[in-house]
């Protein structure tokens, strides 16, 4: 592994943990050069399907996207980072099992929306509105009471 501060290609390894999920390993290194500590994530390398945008366009799925989406709909909401990366986790065990090698983009959608209900009901109403495209209050009203039941 390589120094992100000085380049130097030899590090050791200082400590070693397993995620409780087991889903990735976190190692602490040290660079034998400078000294300096760093982590790294070894995850497995799967490859995800492609996804079906609604104009047909097929796109690598992205985790970054994901994340940015649901960090979009629960900004300024009282859910923990934790609880975030595991419904990201959840997420992509989903994506992944569905054993397909496409998998549109609505039912992505679906399944974030699915999680955003069990984690925050305002980010899931947030994150609805906009993938629903609701073109006036009374699609929004009966999201909320659907919501409320």
């Amino acid at each position: 592994m390589k120094c992100p501060f000085c380049s130097h290609s030899e590090t050791q390894v200082v400590e070693t943990r397993v995620a409780e999920d087991g889903s990735f390993t976190r190692r602490r290194r040290q660079c034998s050069a400078c000294a300096k500590r760093f982590t790294t994530y070894e995850r497995p390398d799967v490859n995800f399907p492609m996804v079906v945008k609604k104009d047909g366009r097929r796109t690598e799925y992205n985790r970054n996207k994901l994340k940015a989406s649901l960090a979009l709909a629960l900004r300024k909401r009282s859910v923990s980072a934790a609880a975030i990366d595991a419904a990201i986790e959840h997420l992509e065990e989903q994506i992944l099992s569905a054993g397909v090698r496409e998998l549109p983009s609505s039912r992505i959608g679906e399944m974030v929306m699915q999680e955003l209900h069990q984690l925050d009901k305002v980010a899931y109403i947030r994150f609805a509105s906009v993938y629903r495209s609701f073109e006036d209050v009374d699609d929004f009203q009966s999201l909320v009471n659907e919501v409320r039941q």
